[in-house]
């Protein structure tokens, strides 16, 4: 999905975790077994991993991989120190808004000064790494949720800024409408494995 150096990066989950989740929940149970084991690529280094969920936001995941692929062609590597050195509108040629790339390039600053350091994320909690990367104009709390799922394996995210996981919920339970307190009640359900869970709700989504 990435591109070579990350081949055969996955989610990890066992098939433990899965049957936890199938006796919380006969509907989710049902699911689990038509649709069988999903295997998610990640994305294992933090700040590459980050530019990514920022390319991301609000754009399908087709053309968010032609917006990388570009990317990858104007620097070396995409590190902070490279990022750094590009010029802005060079990094907006590459398919993204001028907010994104105003976003990428102060990531790779707050890198480099050491405002933040990506390498010792994974040291943090959820709750800690959501505030730190949000802190950032242009980072929201969805951004910050994706890489705590796709990059550093966390396993009890479900994500209320989600639209696919809210349509997956929905589809799921047969739900003409989803309350903020219902989706809490449904994330509550699957914890603590509700990164698992939405691996399928996306899968769900799609039906």
């Amino acid at each position: 999905m990435f591109n070579k150096e990350n081949e055969g990066y996955y989610f990890q989950y066992s098939s433990k975790v899965l049957e936890d989740l199938k006796s919380k929940d006969s509907k989710l149970a049902e699911a689990i077994d038509r649709i069988g084991l999903i295997q998610r690529e990640i994305m294992p280094e933090s700040f590459s991993a980050m530019v990514f969920s920022v390319i991301s936001q609000l754009i399908s995941k087709k053309a968010a991989n032609t917006v990388w692929g570009r990317l990858n062609l104007l620097v070396e590597a995409v590190t902070p120190n490279e990022l750094a050195a590009a010029e802005l509108e060079d990094i907006i040629q590459c398919g993204m808004t001028r907010r994104k790339a105003e976003t990428i390039k102060a990531l790779a600053v707050a890198e480099i000064s050491g405002e933040i350091d990506f390498s010792k994320l994974h040291l943090l909690s959820d709750d800690e790494i959501i505030k730190t990367l949000s802190a950032f104009k242009g980072i929201g709390v969805w951004t910050a949720e994706m890489l705590l799922i796709f990059t550093l394996n966390r396993m009890d995210v479900v994500s209320y800024n989600d639209l696919a996981i809210r349509k997956g919920i929905m589809k799921l339970y047969g739900l003409e409408k989803l309350t903020k307190k219902e989706f809490n009640e449904y994330r509550e359900r699957y914890s603590p494995y509700g990164s698992v869970a939405s691996l399928y709700l996306w899968e769900i989504s799609t039906w």
